[in-house]
């Protein structure tokens, strides 16, 4: 409490948090959602990327199977769920890990969000994340009260300390895929500096051309041991899961012990039927390469009338989104433009300044959807 020259005592002014955060950008593309909500065929939306496909049955059966669940859930999940992670990271991604070293998140985005303030960091501190980025990034140290720094280059984050940096491969929204010898500069650079390095692993296994992506947990990368290291990963797009909020952080055993005693105090658990379709999606890998062909039919049709109306695609090769840019618009002349066409994208500002050119294309709408859309586009005069 302060007192005024006069004695009178004045309350001291609330630090809100959300006085750090930006507007919400998606706000901004309500009226060009009403616009292309107006088209006769009905609106084609690839802007925001949610699943739309049906939730794997074997993966309901598991929920069901599982929905008896009156008693507290742990905060690490049982052995055989974290098992189960392991298990899939071994097999699909080539990583060896101990499952005590896996821990089951409330989705990805929460894990995101939160990791600055998990690890202690706060006012004083950098996180750095790339240049184009998933904003979630950049609001995770805003919440911290971290300072976020967009750098993609090493150079220029010159000799100051980092607390935290992101790696994003395959990258959101660019589909941009870093190849090991990029990731082991970043881990050898992460090592001398001290800095935790988190690597969000969410489109993974959306790999389509070029490279194919590597996990920053692989031993080609890190040398065999996850020392100041982080994987995040997500069921949303390889399962249809966005709605069960089901994901996994995996890494150093101290960074997950830490991580795990600060959300055992704060009540940060994955409800037990959830776990239960965890550990039964991540068992099972015909589901997701099913899911993996729906979305590269959608892409070839999508890429090529993009083509063919006179779109150039950057990047790309991998993830579930077409970073897209006309010779004709900036980011927001070409939303406007596709949403008098009934395609509904998202700007390439949203991720950044040098998105400003580009548009950001989503993979996920039904088939019917994205045949309306390249309709559209090759209709296009």
């Amino acid at each position: 409490m302060q007192v005024d020259g006069d004695g009178t005592e004045q309350m001291p002014q609330r630090q809100r948090v959300v006085d750090r955060l930006p507007t919400f950008p998606w706000d901004r593309l309500i009226p060009h959602k009403q616009v292309a909500a107006e088209h006769p065929d009905g609106i084609v939306d690839l802007s925001v990327g949610t699943p739309v496909d049906p939730v794997p049955e074997g993966l309901r059966a598991a929920l069901a199977a599982a929905a008896d669940a009156p008693g507290y859930p742990t905060t690490h999940g049982p052995r055989e769920v974290r098992e189960s992670i392991a298990g899939w990271l071994a097999r699909r991604r080539g990583v060896e890990i101990d499952p005590d070293a896996v821990l089951p998140t409330v989705g990805s985005k929460e894990l995101v969000a939160w990791l600055p303030t998990l690890l202690g960091l706060g006012p004083g501190d950098t996180v750095v994340h790339p240049e184009l980025a998933y904003p979630t990034y950049d609001i995770g140290a805003r919440v911290a009260g971290a300072t976020p720094m967009a750098a993609d280059g090493l150079t220029r984050l010159g000799p100051a300390p980092v607390g935290l940096a992101w790696l994003n491969s395959p990258a959101n929204p660019t589909g941009r895929v870093l190849p090991p010898e990029h990731l082991r500069k970043v881990v050898d650079w992460a090592r001398e500096r001290g800095t935790v390095l988190a690597s969000d692993e969410c489109y993974i296994e959306l790999d389509w051309e070029g490279t194919p992506p590597v996990s920053i947990l692989h031993p080609e990368v890190c040398g065999g041991s996850h020392e100041g290291l982080l994987a995040v990963h997500s069921l949303s797009k390889r399962s249809n899961l966005a709605g069960y909020r089901a994901a996994f952080v995996a890494g150093d055993p101290a960074l997950i012990q830490e991580l795990l005693a600060v959300r055992k105090h704060t009540g940060m658990i994955v409800p037990a039927p959830v776990q239960a379709v965890l550990r039964a999606a991540c068992d099972d890998d015909a589901h997701a390469e099913e899911q993996k062909r729906r979305y590269a039919r959608r892409r070839t049709l999508l890429r090529d009338a993009l083509h063919r109306a006179g779109w150039r695609i950057t990047h790309s090769e991998a993830g579930l989104y077409l970073w897209a840019d006309h010779p004709d618009h900036d980011a927001w002349t070409a939303v406007a433009r596709l949403a008098q066409l009934g395609i509904l994208v998202a700007p390439g500002d949203f991720y950044g300044p040098g998105g400003a050119a580009h548009v950001r294309i989503s993979l996920t709408a039904t088939d019917e959807r994205v045949a309306a859309a390249a309709r559209r586009l090759t209709a296009e005069p």
